[in-house]
């Protein structure tokens, strides 16, 4: 308990100051007595950092009306290759911490992982090593995260991560267009193919559990990917598919169980460590 509330104190004050600093340029350049003038020295470019991603100003922007090419187009630098040696995967980046960036993929991904050998492939074209955060018991999720140190602070801000909304899942119906990215057989090639929605909570015995549950397409090495709306919401994460054009995807209300299944088994809060 005391873990969440000083991150969310360091949080709050570093909001506090960043608003401060961002709404008085004025008072600043007249350098009137009532600021002191060291408070802008007092916020970092990490302060910054922190302060954009627990406002959420790092999440992938969506579309007012839906049209899947033009979402996919949003949404595709939010989906990594997850390398294992001569196998890879797929994986979300699901959340921007205080001290990481937190990729989400099937726990069947992370079956072949080794930190000291993996390592994960960005759309923009670095590759990074990360190791397993956590991995869910209940469902096919696990995580993995990438110490913030190994971006700069130009590279941190250009990355976007999936926009979670469990309220736009709720609303999801039969025959709602929706389509799945995954990483491809090329480097920096995503995939990506459109289908429908037929059942947001099927339960599938191969999987021991409830699944989004669509027709479309996913082939070897899409699992971990993600499985979209057609306004670029994340409403699941491929985790298998049939030759008839058929895909189960882990639901986004069980993804976001699983995150907080592993932070509170690993002792986090939602802001880092």
């Amino acid at each position: 308990m005391r873990n969440r509330e000083s991150c969310h104190n360091k949080i709050t004050y570093i909001i506090v100051l960043l608003l401060c600093v961002l709404h008085t340029p004025l008072t600043l350049q007249a350098k009137e007595a009532s600021l002191p003038p060291h408070l802008i020295q007092t916020v970092s470019d990490q302060d910054i950092y922190e302060g954009l991603a627990a406002l959420g100003l790092l999440k992938c922007e969506t579309l007012t009306q839906q049209d899947p090419s033009q979402a996919y187009e949003m949404v595709k630098d939010c989906v990594v290759r997850v390398n294992m040696g001569n196998a890879y995967g797929s994986g979300l980046l699901w959340q921007f911490t205080s001290d990481a960036v937190i990729i989400a993929t099937n726990a069947h991904v992370l079956a072949y992982w080794d930190d000291a050998a993996g390592f994960i492939h960005f759309p923009k074209g670095y590759f990074v090593s990360a190791r397993v955060l956590g991995v869910s018991e209940t469902y096919d999720v696990g995580f993995l995260m990438v110490d913030r140190e190994t971006f700069d602070y130009e590279t941190l801000a250009a990355l976007r991560h999936v926009s979670a909304d469990e309220m736009v899942y709720e609303k999801l119906t039969p025959g709602d267009v929706m389509f799945s990215v995954g990483a491809g057989i090329a480097l920096g090639a995503p995939e990506y193919y459109e289908g429908t929605v037929e059942d947001t909570w099927q339960y599938i015995e191969d999987f021991e559990n409830h699944m989004l549950y669509g027709h479309g397409y996913a082939r070897s090495g899409m699992s971990g990917g993600g499985v979209f709306d057609g306004y670029g919401h994340l409403i699941g994460m491929i985790t298998g598919g049939t030759q008839r054009n058929e895909i189960a995807a882990v639901p986004l209300p069980s993804l976001i169980e699983a995150w907080e299944e592993v932070m509170e088994k690993e002792g986090l809060c939602e802001t880092g460590r």
